[in-house]
Order: structure tokens, then C-alpha cells, then sequence
């Protein structure tokens, strides 16, 4: 299992491991990761205890809405738990069968825009406990549902960590593609075939740059577990939160590249690299990256490397 090791630098200036712990309540876990629930795992808080009805028959911890437009419910445990698999199965269950009622609380929530561009393809379970077993781990990698194993620690001096110890991608769910589909008109593109290096990916890319894309995949790929998720109008490479976004302008033979990096970190280049607070884009990150060529590919090695160190 993945271990996360925490030092110290003592008055000696030695390094001294710190020991974690877990919380006494549970509740003391949920409001902290709820509090700040964007900027830990991306994703937009909806409701906290919400009740799933009399059939389901349950509370739901958190409900929230990634940064991707997908559903996410989160669960929280304040030591190990091995029915946590079961409970994130049923309540994915019941939002399957609740997209009307979860529609409606988005819409009252965040707006009749984040409403109208829910993803329903890949509803998300994050799961945040102490410890997870090698049954759970195991457990996560057959199930068709995409779910999150997160371990947490307290330490002192306030500090929390989040571990992503595993995940599975899931399967899209074939209706709700359809209702999506049936809801959100194609998007005309240039003429595409299929991506090649990244299969997880099912994306399409335009032709002109299949070489290119090839490359920077594998650079995006190259810093450990990352997910490669299509999504309706950009390539989203993930931990708990989005490192990279990728978006295809077949027109200028370029591809942009978001990264989760601060801009005032960075020496931006024009035409290489801009600040993107305040400017709306599609996919999310702060910097934007133009590629148009293998040595610009090399220039943002650095970038790519640093977002995803960062994260």
C-alpha cells in the first residue's frame, strides 16, 4: 500500500519523522475536507448529509460536482472500514436512479450552468478513511464503478494528508451516455482519428496532430498513476484533482495544455505561456501552454514536471 512519510527539521536541524493519526470524530474529518473540498480534491460542495430516501435508505456524507462536471459522492470513515465498498456501490445506485433530484440541487447550488453541463457518463465515489484493506483495493479494480481510495492523516500543528492509494476509472454508463448525448448536441470537429499511446484515454484527436499528442501523453503519463479521462471537449490527466487539461486547435496545428500551477510561479513567454486567472476557458489550470512542435514539448517538460510534483 502506498505509505506517505511526513518530517520535521528540529531545532538541530535533523529531519524527525512525524507520526500520524486519526481523528475522533468522524464529523471533525468531513466539515475540515468539506471546508475546503475545491482545493483538496476539485471538486464543488452541494450538500453535506443529504438523505437518499426510503429505498436507499441512507445519508450521503458530501455530495459535490468535479471540476469535470461529474456527480461525486464522498464518503468518510474515521478508521478502516470494510463496508465501505458496498455503501459507495448503493449510493452511486441511488444516483443513478436520482439524476432529476441531483439536477435541481445543483441548479439551486451552483447555477443553471453547472446544471446543464453535468456529466453523467462516470458518476464518482471518493472514499476517505484511515486505512483501506488488500480485499477494498482489489474490490475497486473489478467493480464497473469509478471509485477513489483515499487514505487520510492527521499531524501535528494542524497539518492534514490525503492519499490517493487507489482508483478505478470505471465504466461509462450506457444510458446515462445516451441521455447525455440525446441532451448536449455533437460538437463539429476537424477530421480525427484514433489516439494511439493513450487508449484509456478513448479520446480523438485531429489527425495533424496524432504525432504530437502521441508525445505529450506520454509526458503527462510519465509522473506516476495518472488518470486519462475523455471528456465532451477536452483530455483531462488526473490525481485526486485535474494536473493537466489538453485541447486540440486542429486550425492552428496547436495544442493547449492547462496546467494546475500558479501563474505568478512561473516566467511566462508570449505565445509559450499566459495567465489564465480570470479568463474563461474550457478544461481547468491556471497556465496556459501552446504547443505547436516537438521543442516546444521539450520547453514545457519543466511545467508538466512541476504541476504534477505539485500535486
Amino acid at each position: 500500500m502506498a505509505e506517505l512519510v511526513l518530517f520535521r527539521r528540529d531545532a538541530d536541524g535533523q529531519d524527525v519523522k512525524l507520526t500520524g493519526s486519526t481523528v475522533a470524530l468522524e464529523v471533525e474529518l468531513q466539515r475540515r475536507v468539506e471546508a475546503g473540498l475545491e482545493e483538496m480534491l476539485g471538486i464543488r460542495f452541494l450538500a453535506s448529509e443529504y438523505p437518499t430516501g426510503p429505498w436507499h435508505r441512507g445519508r450521503i456524507d458530501t455530495l459535490g460536482l468535479d471540476e469535470n462536471g461529474a456527480p461525486v459522492v464522498i464518503e468518510f470513515k474515521k478508521g478502516s472500514d470494510s463496508g465501505v465498498l458496498s455503501q459507495a456501490v448503493s449510493y452511486l445506485s441511488w444516483l443513478d436512479s436520482a439524476h432529476h433530484e441531483f439536477e435541481a440541487l445543483v441548479r439551486r447550488v451552483l447555477g443553471a450552468e453547472a446544471a446543464e453541463s453535468i456529466d453523467w457518463r462516470r458518476p464518482r465515489m471518493v472514499c476517505i478513511a484511515a486505512g483501506f484493506s488488500h480485499h477494498d483495493r482489489v474490490a475497486v479494480q473489478r467493480l464497473p464503478e469509478r471509485i477513489d481510495l483515499v487514505r487520510y492523516r492527521v499531524f501535528d500543528g494542524g497539518l492534514l494528508s490525503l492519499l490517493l492509494v487507489d482508483s478505478s476509472p470505471g465504466s461509462p454508463n450506457p444510458a446515462a451516455y445516451r441521455r447525455h448525448r440525446e441532451r448536449h448536441a455533437a460538437v463539429v470537429s476537424a477530421p480525427t482519428v484514433p489516439v494511439g499511446p493513450a487508449p484509456g484515454s478513448a479520446g480523438l484527436v485531429p489527425e495533424c496532430l496524432r504525432d504530437l499528442y502521441s508525445e505529450l501523453d506520454g509526458a503527462l503519463t510519465a509522473w506516476g498513476e495518472v488518470e486519462v479521462a475523455a471528456l465532451r471537449h477536452y483530455i483531462a490527466y488526473r490525481r485526486l484533482v485535474n494536473v493537466a487539461s489538453v485541447l486540440f486547435r486542429p486550425r492552428n496545428e496547436a495544442i493547449l495544455v492547462y496546467l494546475r500551477l500558479d501563474p505568478d510561479s512561473v516566467v511566462l513567454e508570449e505565445g509559450f505561456t499566459r495567465d489564465m486567472r480570470g479568463i474563461g476557458h474550457l478544461g481547468t489550470g491556471d497556465v496556459e501552454v501552446r504547443l505547436a512542435s516537438a521543442d516546444d514539448l521539450e520547453r514545457a517538460t519543466p511545467l508538466i514536471r512541476k504541476a504534477f510534483e505539485a500535486a
